[in-house]
């Protein structure tokens, strides 16, 4: 049975890059890890809401962090793509299910086939601010029925985690990208990891 969930009603968004954005969006996997922005307040990752908007970036995106079986999914990021773009399409919004604090490089290193990213980059996010955990969010995604345009502006730019997107989102429908079922298929074999 699948619960309801809604748009969300706040303009909250995660920034992440356009490439996970989109192997999320595609179900090729459904964690993301975090650990904060440099800018971040509090200076660690805080799950703000566990429902949210997504705002692909593009500036920081390096092809060696990315799998070469995903380099694909990189370069349709890039399609159209430019610096001086003026606006930014958001397609996709975020419910994260479980938000788990991992310190074990060998358990990170065991999760690499549920995710997009080399190994270095994964331990780059782990060893960077070592005291303080990676989170891996287990996040189940929404693809809105219409796409939304917005202008980029100066408040979203930066290295910060979350912002609130500055024009109201009109609501409309959406469709998760993984049934109840896949979504819970792939979640348990990564728990089984994790609970090793």
């Amino acid at each position: 049975m699948s619960q309801r969930v809604e748009q969300p009603t706040s303009t909250l968004s995660l920034k992440e890059w356009a490439v996970a954005v989109k192997a999320l969006g595609t179900g090729e996997q459904i964690i993301t890890v975090r650990k904060g922005g440099l800018y971040e307040e509090t200076k660690e990752f805080k799950l703000e809401n566990n429902s949210f908007y997504l705002y692909p970036t593009y500036e920081h995106q390096k092809a060696e962090l990315v799998k070469s079986d995903y380099q694909y999914l990189l370069q349709a990021t890039l399609e159209g793509w430019s610096a001086e773009q003026s606006t930014v399409t958001i397609e996709y919004f975020a419910e994260v299910t479980d938000d788990i604090e991992l310190m074990d490089e060998e358990k990170l290193r065991a999760l690499s086939s549920y995710h997009i990213w080399t190994d270095s980059f994964a331990d780059v996010r782990l060893k960077w601010k070592r005291k303080l955990p990676l989170h891996i969010l287990f996040i189940r995604m929404y693809r809105l029925d219409q796409p939304i345009s917005i202008p980029v502006d100066e408040a979203y730019k930066g290295c910060k985690s979350w912002h609130h997107l500055l024009p109201e989102l009109p609501q409309s429908g959406f469709e998760p990208i993984l049934s109840d079922e896949q979504y819970a298929q792939q979640k348990e074999a990564i728990m089984k990891v994790l609970n090793k």
